[in-house]
């Protein structure tokens, strides 16, 4: 009989906590990083604390998403949005194509990427050259202010610095990373 009830009057699991009360689907469940083909070391991308993951992939698909309890700042620990990081890989709201809605524009069309980069390119060369600053009151600069860069709070060391030099090798003078700690 599989009725929970006689399983735990019949069985060893009297107390009902452990197998008496697991159906035949739940014993059946495996968790989906026991199939994966490899386990690849990531960092969570949505503050600066940095906590370690360890990403489950299968047949080049991301599966899973834990805590790394190899990592020393989170010891295998993860926040809410740390713990659905999955989605980002995974979910729905994921864009794939690159979206650009004109200016005064009302729709979304979808652009190549060679496009969007050129375009982009396009505006930081002009706006560099409208705002370009050789001195002011007698004071060689040589800046522009016609752009800055703000940066995120999951950006690394390595990538401020990165982002620090390409601003500033614009003549950007405004550039600060938003870090939450």
């Amino acid at each position: 009989m599989e009725w929970p009830v006689y399983r735990q009057l019949t069985g060893p699991d009297k107390l009902g906590r452990g197998s008496a009360v697991a159906s035949k689907r739940t014993r059946e469940l495996r968790p989906r990083s026991a199939t994966a083909d490899k386990v690849v070391k990531s960092i969570c991308p949505y503050c600066a604390v940095g906590c370690g993951q360890n990403v489950y992939v299968q047949d080049g698909r991301v599966t899973q998403i834990e805590g790394d309890p190899d990592s020393p700042v989170s010891r295998g620990r993860l926040c809410p949005k740390g713990s659905a990081s999955l989605q980002l890989t995974t979910g729905d709201a994921r864009q794939y194509k690159v979206r650009y809605r004109r200016p005064f524009g009302t729709d979304w069309e979808d652009l190549e990427l060679g496009t969007a980069m050129d375009m982009i390119a396009d505006r930081v060369i002009a706006a560099r050259r409208s705002g370009w600053q050789w001195e002011v009151d007698q004071a060689r600069t040589r800046r522009t202010l016609g752009f800055a860069s703000l940066g995120g709070a999951t950006l690394d060391n390595e990538e401020n610095y990165l982002i620090k030099k390409l601003f500033t090798a614009l003549g950007a003078i405004q550039i600060e990373n938003q870090a939450r700690i």
